[in-house]
């Protein structure tokens, strides 16, 4: 081997070894299992947007016993996605989680119920059992109850709950008269079991003027300190941005990659399509973009989760909980 050909070699191994310690790592915990509610982070890894922006991203799926607030306190991960009543909640708790970047502009929680129960409005409730998710997803739900006047500890005039596994078992076996789903998710999954739109009712709650922010990015406050960080979550951000815009576009596309990512196998090709049919209804389309968080939204939540006088969420208005540092930078 001549020595020119060494030496290209040398610089070509150089090269490599310089390209491979060049992309700074990024670990993302999901908040609940792969499927098309984290389609855009799919995506971005999929179509190569993280790695045209030098990172190496990898994506942790959640599920019932992973709280992202927990995980992201322990080391676990450099950005989480949660909802809001549960950042704010882990964050007056001592947990110092900031949002960067609100993805979901609306939210897809609501409560399903059967009309042979004899609901018709959130007033007929009173008397009934109603299945509720926990581990942070119940604070919307008791914020709701709390505005109604309707006590959540049984009684004829109060409402039984239920803490609703990640099912809907109760409802299909007629253990509660309503139980927790989300428009992209739960509900399609009481269909497929076999009770027909026409059987159902169901009361959003976004209609119910109590609704609070969904899937938003967040970090440890500590971290948007330094400008590394900074500079590394508005390149997470600008590709993951990208891999949603593909994901509107071209949702079949995006259902399939989410499919292909699915180490599990429990998911289906129609079930995740659909889902991310509703998927995209939810995430923002204001001007400044998606992932923009509008303050007004922000405190619209907070104004929910501190409704209730007895037991409200957070019990003081949060201070530096969001930021924009990171949007400002991409």
């Amino acid at each position: 081997m001549s020595t020119m050909k060494k030496m290209m070699m040398v610089i070509l191994a150089i090269g490599l070894t310089f390209t491979a310690q060049a992309a700074e790592k990024v670990t993302i915990q999901l908040k609940w299992v792969t499927q098309a509610q984290f389609a855009g982070y799919f995506v971005a890894q999929d179509k190569g947007y993280y790695k045209a922006e030098g990172l190496e991203v990898t994506i942790k799926p959640g599920g019932p016993d992973i709280a992202p607030p927990q995980v992201i306190a322990g080391g676990g991960a450099d950005v989480i996605i949660d909802w809001m009543p549960s950042a704010l909640a882990s964050r007056e708790k001592g947990v110092p989680l900031v949002n960067i970047a609100q993805i979901f502009k609306k939210s897809g929680m609501m409560l399903t119920c059967r009309k042979d129960s004899g609901i018709k409005s959130p007033a007929d409730f009173r008397g009934k059992t109603l299945g509720v998710w926990f581990y942070g997803n119940e604070y919307p739900f008791l914020s709701w109850m709390s505005q109604l006047g309707i006590p959540t500890t049984g009684g004829s005039n109060g409402v039984t709950v239920l803490k609703q596994g990640f099912n809907v078992d109760p409802i299909l076996q007629k253990q509660a008269e309503c139980v927790s789903t989300m428009t992209y998710n739960e509900y399609w999954q009481v269909v497929d079991a076999g009770l027909s739109p026409s059987e159902l009712v169901v009361y959003k709650y976004e209609d119910q003027g109590v609704a609070t922010l969904e899937d938003g990015l967040y970090v440890l406050g500590k971290n948007l300190r330094k400008k590394a960080f900074v500079d590394k979550m508005a390149r997470f951000l600008r590709a993951s941005i990208k891999g949603w815009k593909y994901a509107a576009a071209n949702p079949d596309a995006a259902a399939d990659i989410v499919l292909e990512n699915d180490d599990t196998g429990a998911q289906t090709e129609k079930h995740q399509r659909r889902m991310m049919g509703e998927i995209n209804k939810l995430v923002g389309n204001q001007p400044q973009g998606i992932g923009y968080l509008i303050p007004a939204d922000y405190r619209r939540t907070v104004k929910v989760l501190m409704a209730s006088d007895s037991t409200p969420v957070i019990t003081k208005k949060p201070k530096g909980a969001w930021s924009h540092i990171i949007w400002n930078a991409m």
